[in-house]
């Protein structure tokens, strides 16, 4: 009996779960037994209510299935048989094209060759212009040979006898420019970066120049820009005179190789940089040889107002204390009563006590001229060992890394070799100066021994 109950309660459940529209919130409370059938009942009714209007449902869902699917059915023949037209058009339009193709290809003859031809030759004459300096005068005209190249590159695209004719009209202009020294304004870029309207002179396809300064055109930029360092004096000087004139022949550094040439003088160091890439040592050079020149001018001079005062004392009587001679004659004069050999000693003396006025600083300058090649030698050392260490470090590769200690290395020695050289001929020009007024002292001396001597003689006998 209570296994019967159970299966009842779970077939009223059941029931109540199929119609959720009924029975969604509802509890199920049955007092009884009689109850409980009584509900198990009227669920059954339910059930087959609710079953019949899903089957009403899904009877008219499939007829509508069936509609749409006969009507997909009819549209796929109607596309298909609109693929079958255009397919078919087509073909027949690969047919007359094809014809009309061998049409043009016979009509054309020759002419597909000049065609040809225009193409490669508005692509050469592109990459021209767009470095010629002659567009900084006639800008825009690569843009139009550039849209021109790619319609000429186009099958189905001809040219024109306009366009023929302008490819015609700007070749000859670029040749006739090239002959033509022109002056017009254009914007030009200093070299501090301001831009500025100037007026410009052009030399052919080879140089342009304005307010005496050579200028470059940026082909990247399509516009002329002052160098960052202009070439020697003498050629900037022409460049000022032609920037001047307006009329006759002028002098002009002209730059053949269109800007090469020009930019390997600007590449050359001057000698500011020459002396800086010495560096230190390069510096300490220099100073010495400074200071040479400043030691032997003095002593030149000081030197040949000694020797002037001297000569001026050989042809006076009188000894002056002003000058070397002077005090020796003094000497001479202070020691007339000894004899001669004591008067030779007293004379030595005081042509030794003129000696280091006479050869002060001059040992100096010696020493200099031969310190000067032995820190050439100095930087050249240390240069090789900065050399070796970016070899180590960074291989042969890049010759860039080797250049700063190689130009040290050489320009020291240059340095070196520049200060010794005249410092060692203005030693011997000082040195020699020094020797003839010390060899008029011992002359001059030598002189009153002997006469002091023959008088000695000849008061004796």
């Amino acid at each position: 009996m209570k296994k019967t109950i159970v299966l009842l309660l779970g077939l009223a459940l059941a029931a109540g779960t199929v119609n959720a529209e009924d029975a969604e919130d509802a509890e199920i409370k049955a007092a009884s037994l009689d109850e409980l059938l009584q509900m198990v009942k009227e669920g059954n009714v339910i059930n087959r209510d609710l079953n019949a209007r899903r089957e009403r449902e899904f009877t008219a869902d499939k007829n509508r299935q069936a509609k749409a699917l006969s009507d997909a059915k009819a549209e796929q023949r109607r596309e298909e048989q609109r693929s079958d037209r255009l397919e078919t058009k087509f073909e027949q339009n690969e047919t007359e094209i094809a014809n009309l193709q061998e049409l043009l290809a016979k009509r054309l003859g020759s002419l597909r060759e000049l065609f040809g031809v225009l193409q490669q030759v508005s692509g050469d004459t592109q990459g021209v212009f767009s470095a010629s300096i002659i567009s900084a005068q006639y800008p825009g005209r690569e843009e139009w040979l550039s849209e021109f190249a790619q319609e000429m590159g186009k099958s189905s695209k001809l040219a024109t006898i306009e366009e023929i004719e302008r490819l015609w009209y700007e070749l000859q202009r670029e040749m006739t420019e090239s002959a033509k020294v022109s002056k017009f304004r254009a914007p030009v870029i200093m070299t501090d970066g301001e831009q500025v309207e100037a007026e410009v002179v052009r030399i052919g396809t080879f140089n342009v120049v304005a307010g005496g300064k050579y200028l470059k055109y940026d082909v990247e930029k399509q516009i002329l820009a002052e160098l960052a360092r202009q070439p020697e004096s003498r050629f900037v000087s022409t460049a000022e005179e032609l920037t001047d004139a307006n009329s006759g022949f002028v002098q002009f550094g002209l730059d053949p190789s269109r800007g090469q040439l020009l930019s390997l003088l600007i590449q050359t160091p001057s000698i500011e940089e020459r002396i800086h890439q010495g560096s230190t040592i390069g510096y300490v050079i220099i100073s010495l040889g400074i200071v040479a020149v400043l030691l032997a001018i003095e002593r030149f001079i000081t030197l040949s107002v000694i020797g002037a005062k001297v000569a001026s004392q050989i042809k006076s009587d009188k000894p002056s204390p002003k000058n070397p001679l002077g005090r020796v004659l003094q000497v001479y004069h202070d020691n007339t009563d000894i004899d001669s050999e004591t008067l030779q000693l007293k004379l030595d003396e005081q042509i030794l006590k003129e000696q280091p006025a006479i050869n002060a600083r001059i040992s100096f300058i010696k020493i200099i001229s031969m310190v000067a090649p032995l820190l050439g030698l100095l930087g050249t050392v240390t240069g090789m060992i900065v050399t070796f260490q970016a070899i180590t470090l960074f291989g042969t590769g890049d010759p860039k890394t080797m250049a700063g200690g190689i130009s040290q290395a050489l320009m020291t020695t240059v340095l070196g070799l520049c200060v010794a050289i005249p410092t060692v001929l203005l030693h011997s020009i000082v040195h020699s100066r020094s020797l003839s007024i010390l060899h008029i002292l011992t002359e001059q001396s030598a002189g009153l021994v002997a006469a002091h001597a023959e008088k000695n003689e000849t008061g004796g006998s």
